[in-house]
This record gives structure tokens, C-alpha cells and sequence, in this order.
């Protein structure tokens, strides 16, 4: 019997084992068609039959639920909660259709700074990518000079050079790299990739919830103390002022602890009034969890049977 045969059970069946313990899942984006650049980012093709899944198989609940009763230790077996980072307008027009569909609550961490026609600094890159004419690129402020085609596979490796040389920069200096890329384009680049205020009033309509994920998702390390409290605090205060009531999650940006972010941030979050906060570190959020950098999974597998071992697996892996 295989890995993913022991973890599902005979005939598909849950194996009971995860009582106590919950999986918090990461989502960004849920493209409607194939995107030719990234062709292994999530569809919603993938994204309704993983839906399903879940709805089979697991137990999903709604996040601020789910972590009131772990705090409570009331945590039911097979837990799950669904999240999506940054604010992407895909996550209303293309995402929420699923989860109304399959009754799946989700919570969405949103960066307030790019609603409204914003465009994060990393899609400013990719888009102007995109768009470059074939030549030689000489990108003076990242120390890059690449030969740019057509063939969607080098671009794709070109952006992801162009992105991890920068990400860590500070907030400027990264930006001033994606509008030099920018500048360079012939045509004007998408200011539609973000939602807009009535989105997000529109997915708290339909049930589900949002939580902070600062003004312009920095780096919070890159940043000096007074300013990664107030990118924390402002974006609480501004999305409260969106959807017209209490925020009380939050997420990290990039969120790698000791990486992106630290104590003396966790110790931001508590003070601007969240109840809890969440990393990127994989795992599955037990009785020693940490609520200021609770685990979050992204589970990437492409067929049902593997990703829903992947995230029994995990479940098992915590035990």
C-alpha cells in the first residue's frame, strides 16, 4: 500500500487521527483560465474540485471560529480553514462563486494600500515582463541584464530572478525596480488585479471574513520599529473602516518568522488589538501553537488523492 493509500484509508475513507489539531491553507490567486506564464498557478478548474475535497473529506470551518475553539481546546477532528493573502480581485469574482458553492468559509488577509486600482510592487514586475519587447534588458537598479523572447517559460524565470533579488530591499528600493521595469513597457499595465472596497464588503456579505495584512505589505524587518507598528496598525484600521466592523486576524506579509518578521512585531500585532496572527511556516496549529505566528500550508499537489494526503499527511506529521 503506497504513502497516499495509508494516509486516505481503504476506498478514499478518512483515517482518524487529527482531533485537536487544525490546518490553516494558503491561497493568493485563483485564475479563470491558465495564466501562460505561470501555468502551474491555480485555476479554478483545480480550485473547485480541491473545494470539493475538502467538502468530502475534511471539516471546514470558519478561521475566527476555528480559533476560538482551539484556544478553548474544543478543536473538532479533520479541522480546516481556508485563507487567501493580499487582496486580489479573483479572490471576489473567481474564488467566492466556489466557496459559496461548495458552503466553505474562507478568510481573506488583505493589504488596504493596494485596493481601488493599486498593483502590488511584485505584479508590477511580472506584468511589465509580460510586456517587455524582445531585446536586451538592462535593469540598472536590480544589477540585471538579460536577453528577453517571447517564450513565456524565460520570462517566467526572468521574473522570478527579478523578485527574489529584491524582495528584502527596502519598500523604495524595490519599488524603484519594478517602475524602471515599467517604464520600459509599450503598453500600459492591468489596474484591475486588486479588489476594490465593494468586494470586500461583498465577500463579508456572503459569509465570509477578512483580516489584516498590513497598508502596503512590507517586509516588516525592512522597516524600523515605529513604522512596521503603524503599516500593522493602519491596515486594521483602514480595513475596519472598509467592511464597518472589528478585524481581529492577522497575517505576516511574506511571513517567515525571524526572516520577514519578529518578536517586536508580534508584540505590534497584540497591541494594535488583533487576537491572533499567522506565519507561512508549514504545519498544522496544535495545543503548542503559538498565536502570534500560527502555521499556515500550502498544499500544491494536482490530483485529488495527493492533496488530500498531503494535508492528512500533515495532520499526522503534528501528531
Amino acid at each position: 500500500m503506497s504513502a497516499i493509500e495509508s494516509a486516505i484509508g481503504f476506498g478514499g475513507r478518512f483515517v482518524p487521527g487529527s482531533s485537536g489539531r487544525l490546518l490553516v491553507l494558503i491561497f493568493h490567486r485563483v485564475h479563470a483560465e491558465p495564466d501562460p506564464m505561470f501555468p502551474r498557478e491555480i485555476t479554478a478548474e483545480t480550485f473547485e474540485w480541491q473545494m470539493d475535497v475538502i467538502k468530502r473529506h475534511l471539516n471546514p470551518l470558519p478561521l475566527e471560529d476555528a480559533i476560538g475553539r482551539w484556544q478553548r481546546q474544543e478543536i473538532p477532528d479533520r479541522a480546516v480553514a481556508v485563507t487567501f493573502d493580499d487582496g486580489y480581485a479573483d479572490n471576489f469574482t473567481v474564488a467566492l462563486p466556489i466557496l459559496k458553492e461548495y458552503s466553505i468559509p474562507a478568510t481573506f488577509f488583505v493589504s488596504t494600500g493596494y485596493l481601488n486600482g493599486g498593483r502590488m510592487w511584485n505584479d508590477t514586475i511580472i506584468e511589465s515582463v509580460r510586456r517587455l519587447p524582445n531585446g536586451t534588458l538592462r535593469l540598472e537598479a536590480a544589477g540585471i541584464e538579460a536577453d528577453v523572447v517571447s517564450d513565456a517559460d524565460r520570462r517566467r524565470l526572468l521574473c522570478n530572478e527579478i523578485i527574489a533579488r529584491v524582495k528584502h530591499l527596502e519598500q523604495s528600493a524595490r519599488q524603484a525596480v519594478a517602475d524602471e521595469l515599467a517604464s520600459l513597457c509599450e503598453t500600459a499595465l492591468p489596474d484591475d488585479l486588486m479588489m476594490v472596497d465593494e468586494q470586500v464588503r461583498g465577500l463579508v456579505s456572503s459569509g465570509m471574513s477578512v483580516g489584516g495584512h498590513t497598508v502596503t505589505h512590507p517586509i516588516l524587518k525592512t522597516l524600523d520599529p515605529g513604522s512596521a507598528a503603524a503599516e500593522i496598525r493602519r491596515g486594521k484600521e483602514e480595513l475596519e473602516a472598509v467592511v464597518g466592523m472589528p478585524v481581529s486576524l492577522f497575517a505576516y506579509p511574506n511571513g517567515k518568522p525571524g526572516t520577514d518578521f519578529g518578536p517586536e512585531h508580534a508584540r505590534s500585532v497584540e497591541d494594535a488589538g488583533f487576537a491572533a496572527a499567522f506565519s507561512t511556516t508549514r504545519g498544522v496549529i496544535s495545543a503548542s501553537s503559538d498565536r502570534w505566528q500560527l502555521p499556515r500550508f500550502t498544499p500544491w499537489d494536482r490530483s485529488r488523492n495527493r492533496f488530500l494526503a498531503r494535508m492528512l499527511l500533515e495532520y499526522r506529521n503534528a501528531a
